[in-house]
């Protein structure tokens, strides 16, 4: 096979001498390489250095070389040099990767062929939740109960760690997966077979983007793309538009990088970049370190982008030295880059596709909320927004005055896994104290103390997530505050849940060295966990008073959080707004207690001699932060904590794990199962249908989340998936969470759409319900699926603007395969989402521009034909529908067919992208 291009060239390092495909060949022949933006010139040498003329064609590369700012409707191909893993997501792409080598034993093949040929790391980093916090035991005791609900899980893991070639594990209790390959994984530049090339990756979380902090090209995909990657499968996706986000100036004084992300968050989702590249470029961006660039990148998924690429530059080698990369790799990357185009210069020359412009000195102290982390309010504004908010979207039957009976209720014990700190043996009063305007205030008796809560209270204080703990400045700044706080004699109020979750334990040691653990432990902000806690909902149950509290009075209580997703129900079902912001402002608004306060004019408490305490007398000046990084912050830090991220706890060394290729599936778990989509599969797919006769299973309005469609938190046992498990013999203190069930599919299709905040115009109630169209009869989504599955009806879902946003989950596609839905009709997609649904073999169609569900008069109990599908099938395509109402009228319209290239037409083909490639490895065995 000959090249179409002879630019591979060889360079002597540090680390060695090495091959590579030089960009800098292709500018001297002619093609205009600085005009690329960096991102694109990494796809670029991608496609250069895997071509093979058949998944990867001169065609593909030429279009890519000729990149235009309005970019193109061209699929490109990507094969990444590696794959990230978290273990909510990484479980079920196991269980898949397991299930496809049985399938390949029952057809008589080699089933050994089944395997990642590139590395993937997993971390687990999702399981752990908040059970016990605010003492020095929640640590260990919630890492004994997490090993108690997940051991199965573990297990399973273990074994695929042996089984499988190029695959390893961080077990538990070493740090977030993000903040682990930022500070350690993540290399900038590879060395593979003699070859040097650009690190890039694909990670089974949507908030994989923070590596592009680091220079390392990286995305999040559902775990679906990502089994296909490890299986030697390009990933394909259509030549995107890049924005090129311009920053100047510098920080003010008192504002921190969370400010920046969510100013940047408000400002890119209102410009429209879902699909598209960010670059980002400017001279304020010498004054962002890091830390400061992977805050930013972190949250992509919640600007709507693909990625937001800060290029390698000094500040990248200067990082990579303080977080102990080897010093040959360094110069390395240096000289590499500075070779092939990769280093940061010459931005005059580079054309985007359009520009926007960011005066960093324009920032201001910022939250984001209550439940979209687009939704900016400036600090300053904070007060009169939420009673705005409380007005406007939380209209309820109040609790009239005459009617303040007092609740008397008393907590009951409960099983082994219940959080013991949440109980109490005595009886407490809660009543209602007052209804003062909107507001509604909850007066509550333990023992002998006695508070009071009410609408804006503070229900959860977590300062959490990769987003903003993988940076020292916010992460020691929180620690200043807390430090100042206990000075002055404050506290945290008593119905404040707080808790501290670091994403490595880097932070553990820099937070010890300075003292300030200390100070934010007297504040309660003790360690819980090191994983993703309240950022993914495992915030664990709230204190039994103010659960009954909540749920009696029907209280609008608040989460202040460093995280990156605030939507409805994630965080907690009972916390109905949810509030974006710095660890440094979670822990100003814990010491208040309340979210509707004015923290310019009003104190955030009053010391022991009742003098009013300010915001403005706790905050730390930036010399101080950064005087406290200076002394703390050290390679010898990340070298002790690296030198044993894959060695474990002890639970972990102890585990005992299954052997052997084949994983011994067992009928009686209710955690692990092998996937039902291959077994028994076909060596050839069936040829495409129409969809005739369907039924609108829901009918959804914009901004349906993946959260909405696969909830990852907890559910009761009223619940399908609550009966099932119970029908098991699992006690509901056992449930554990739908996040922590993905390796059992009964669960989840049980879980699909069992959001308890999914408002379906087809139910008469909030949550997984719906109205079964021929009786009449409104019941769970799942039973209705039941329905409709024994009379062959196949199944729609009608969505509006942004249908799956949010977390790169594959569930949220598998569960709509398995409920029988057959397509979904939408105004627009999230990326990730549409993908899946491809890859699930679920086609996914866009109402034409104009046409909405409210202006073609659907209201979702008519029968539904599609066609066009069995008619040779394009991408892009105009398909028919003909919606059938009751009394015999029809609506006639067009969709788009998002299948969005041909390879994607294959997929659809094979009834998925798993199921395609299961039959290349047939055939080529």
């Amino acid at each position: 096979m000959t090249h179409p291009y002879n630019v591979e060239q060889k360079l002597k390092t540090e680390s060695g001498e090495y091959k590579y495909f030089s960009l800098e060949d292709l500018e001297k022949e002619g093609y205009n390489i600085s005009k690329l933006p960096f991102s694109i010139r990494v796809l670029l040498e991608n496609a250069l250095r895997n071509f093979d003329d058949f998944a990867i064609t001169k065609e593909h590369i030429d279009t890519i070389l000729n990149w235009e700012p309005k970019a193109s409707d061209k699929d490109i191909p990507y094969k990444p040099a590696r794959v990230l893993m978290q273990d909510f997501t990484g479980v079920p792409a196991v269980v898949d990767i397991a299930s496809l080598r049985a399938e390949m034993e029952r057809k008589g093949k080699d089933p050994e062929k089944i395997n990642p040929l590139i590395p993937v790391d997993l971390v687990i980093d999702h399981s752990v939740q908040v059970d016990y916090f605010g003492t020095n035991y929640s640590y260990q005791k919630n890492v004994e109960v997490e090993y108690e609900r997940n051991g199965e899980r573990y297990q399973f893991l273990k074994w695929a760690q042996k089984a499988f070639k190029n695959f390893s594990v961080v077990p538990p209790g070493m740090g977030i997966c993000h903040q682990v390959n930022l500070e350690n994984l993540a290399k900038g530049a590879i060395t593979r077979d003699g070859m040097i090339f650009p690190d890039t990756l694909v990670g089974t979380d949507s908030h994989t983007p923070m590596v592009n902090g680091i220079g390392v090209v990286g995305w999040g995909v559902g775990g679906i793309e990502a089994e296909a990657a490890l299986l030697g499968q390009p990933i394909y996706f259509i030549m995107p538009q890049v924005i090129g986000l311009k920053l100047t100036g510098e920080m003010p004084l008192g504002t921190t990088a969370t400010d920046l992300v969510l100013t940047i968050t408000h400002l890119l989702r209102s410009y429209g970049v879902v699909g598209k590249f960010v670059e980002v470029f400017g001279p304020g961006l010498d004054n962002l370190s890091v830390p400061d660039r992977a805050t930013i990148s972190n949250m992509s998924p919640e600007f709507g982008c693909t990625i937001s690429y800060f290029p390698i530059d000094d500040q990248t080698l200067d990082y990579m030295g303080k977080t102990n990369r080897d010093p040959d790799h360094i110069k390395t990357v240096e000289k590499y880059c500075k070779a092939n185009m990769l280093w940061r210069e010459n931005e005059d020359k580079i054309t985007y596709s359009d520009v926007l412009d960011l005066d960093l000195s324009s920032i201001k102290p910022t939250v984001s909320g209550p439940k979209r982390p687009q939704d900016k309010i400036l600090v300053e504004n904070l007060k009169p927004k939420f009673e705005e908010l409380l007005k406007e979207g939380f209209e309820r039957d109040y609790v009239p005055l005459s009617q303040r009976d007092v609740l008397r209720w008393k907590s009951e014990g409960g099983g082994q896994k219940t959080a013991k700190a949440m109980k109490s043996d005595s009886p407490q009063d809660i009543e209602v104290e007052e209804v003062d305007g909107n507001l509604k205030t909850v007066s509550i008796k333990i023992g002998n103390e006695k508070f009071e809560i009410s609408d804006g209270s503070i229900a959860i204080a977590a300062i959490t997530s990769c987003t903003n703990t993988s940076n020292p400045s916010v992460m020691l700044g929180a620690g200043l505050v807390a430090r100042k706080a206990v000075e002055l004699g404050l506290d945290v109020k008593p119905w404040v849940k707080t808790s501290l979750a670091p994403g490595s334990k880097v932070v553990t040691d820099y937070l010890q060295k300075s003292g300030l653990l200390e100070d934010l432990e007297a504040l309660r902000f003790h360690t819980v966990g090191y994983g993703c806690t309240s950022c993914i909902g495992n915030s664990g149950p709230l204190p039994g008073p103010i659960t009954k509290a909540v749920e009696e009075f029907d209280l609008v209580v608040c989460s202040a959080l460093s995280g990156n997703r605030n939507f409805e129900a994630r965080v907690h079902p009972l916390v109905k707004m949810n509030f974006l912001m710095s660890p440094m402002l979670v822990v100003a608004f814990a010491l208040a207690g309340r979210i509707d306060i004015d923290l310019e004019e009003e104190p955030v408490g009053y010391d022991p001699n009742m003098e009013p305490v300010y915001l403005k007398d706790i905050w730390p000046t930036n010399e101080e932060i950064f005087e406290q990084m200076k002394k703390v912050l050290t390679p010898k830090d990340y070298e002790k904590n690296y030198n044993e991220i894959f060695d474990g706890n002890e639970i972990w060394r102890e585990l005992q794990a299954p052997e052997g290729k084949l994983y011994d599936w067992s009928d009686d778990s209710t955690y692990i199962k092998e996937a039902p989509f291959f077994k028994d599969i076909s060596e050839e797919p069936k040829k495409l249908t129409d969809i005739e006769g369907a039924r609108v299973l829901l009918k959804l309005g914009d901004s349906i989340t993946t959260d909405h469609i696969s909830p990852a938190g907890s559910f009761k046992k009223e619940s399908p998936a609550g009966k099932y498990l119970t029908d098991k013999g699992v006690h509901p203190e056992d449930f554990n969470s739908y996040g922590s069930r993905r390796g059992n599919d009964e669960v989840m299709v049980r879980g699909t759409f069992g959001n308890v905040r999914i408002k379906n115009e087809l139910a008469s109630r909030e949550g997984g319900y719906t109205t079964h169209i021929p009786s009449g009869e409104e019941m769970s989504v799942f039973d209705a699926s039941q329905k409709y599955r024994d009379n062959d009806t196949p199944l729609i879902v009608i969505g509006g603007k942004e249908y799956g946003s949010g977390s790169s989950r594959d569930w949220a596609a598998k569960g709509t395969d398995l409920l029988g839905i057959k397509a979904v009709i939408a105004e627009s997609y999230e990326r990730i989402h549409r993908s899946n649904l491809v890859g699930m073999g679920v086609l996914p169609l866009q109402f034409k521009d104009g046409d909405t569900p409210e202006s073609l008069g659907l209201d979702g109990k008519e029968t539904y034909d599609i066609t066009g599908i069995s008619d040779d099938l394009t991408p892009l395509e105009e398909l028919s529908v003909i919606a059938k109402k009751d009394d015999g009228s029809t609506v006639d319209f067009k969709v788009i067919c998002r299948l969005d290239s041909q390879i994607e037409v294959a997929y659809y083909q094979n009834d998925g992208i798993l199921q395609y490639v299961l039959r290349q490895f047939l055939k080529d065995s």
